[in-house]
């Protein structure tokens, strides 16, 4: 049988393979019959629902009770694809995303720009508040994993540019692997077998590297749009191992705000060791 890293990996190739001959299709007649083309695509996804499937039983067999860390930012935020909301919080389980939650930054002195329809197609990231905002430790822990090298993008908040994110570059990024997805991320060692990942971090922006010591409170990085975003926000998940490959989810609840749905603004203090 499969080990879960190597259907997952079957599974990035097979979309490959039917990537790879459909657009050579295109050049030369292929010596094979046109339904056979298909046959790649037919069996990424019988593998594709097999690991979802053999996921959800996973955890529905052996559940994790609900950690309590502090708030991953300071100040006045609002939370999106809330766990709160629905479990898988971002429509998979894959990469421990079962109970991820995307945040962002609200300031009413420079509110985030609204999704455009049609123009502005992009926007910079500096007219979003979220970015460059301190990133702090959930709680006392060990950097195990840490980089900043790819680059921020522009915005993916108008109607063309999300159309562009999921159909085109968000595929692309899913065949490259995890970390094109997460783009600059970090992981924590919280002990107990808890993992805490942070994603889309600004480049150049870290202040750890693996194998630090940090206290809670304590800033790792800044929040960036790097990797599969359409705004500069912050993923955070908890998960029980430091792989993203093979990583289940573990649900959270965060000290004096508590997992926010949908939609729901919240004012997160800060937090520091006594």
């Amino acid at each position: 049988m499969l080990s879960s890293t190597s259907a997952s990996l079957l599974h990035r190739a097979l979309w490959l393979l039917f990537i790879v001959q459909a657009l050579a299709s295109l050049v030369v007649e292929p010596p094979y019959p046109y339904w056979a083309g298909w046959l790649p695509a037919i069996a990424a996804g019988g593998l594709g629902l097999a690991l979802s499937t053999t996921a959800r039983r996973r955890i529905a067999a052996e559940p994790r009770e609900t950690v309590e860390v502090a708030p991953p930012v300071a100040g006045r935020w609002s939370a999106l694809n809330s766990p709160a909301d629905r479990t898988p919080s971002h429509g998979t389980h894959q990469y421990g995303q079962t109970y991820a939650i995307d945040i962002v930054e609200e300031d009413e002195n420079r509110p985030r720009p609204s999704f455009a329809w049609l123009w502005p197609l992009v926007r910079g990231n500096r007219h979003f508040p979220a970015f460059g905002a301190p990133l702090l430790a959930v709680a006392d822990a060990t950097v195990v994993h840490a980089e900043d090298g790819q680059r921020d993008h522009l915005s993916r908040n108008s109607l063309p540019a999300l159309v562009y994110l999921m159909l085109i570059e968000s595929s692309v990024r899913a065949l490259a692997g995890a970390r094109r997805v997460t783009g600059n991320h970090l992981v924590l060692d919280l002990g107990d077998g808890t993992y805490a990942m942070y994603a889309h971090l600004r480049r150049g922006s870290l202040a750890v590297r693996a194998g630090d010591r940090v206290v809670a409170g304590q800033e790792l990085a800044r929040c960036g749009n790097s990797g599969n975003s359409t705004e500069p926000h912050v993923h955070f998940q908890l998960m029980d191992g430091p792989d993203l490959g093979t990583a289940r989810g573990v649900p959270f609840t965060w000290h004096g705000v508590g997992v926010p749905a949908n939609g729901e603004t919240f004012t997160a203090q800060g937090y520091a060791a006594a």
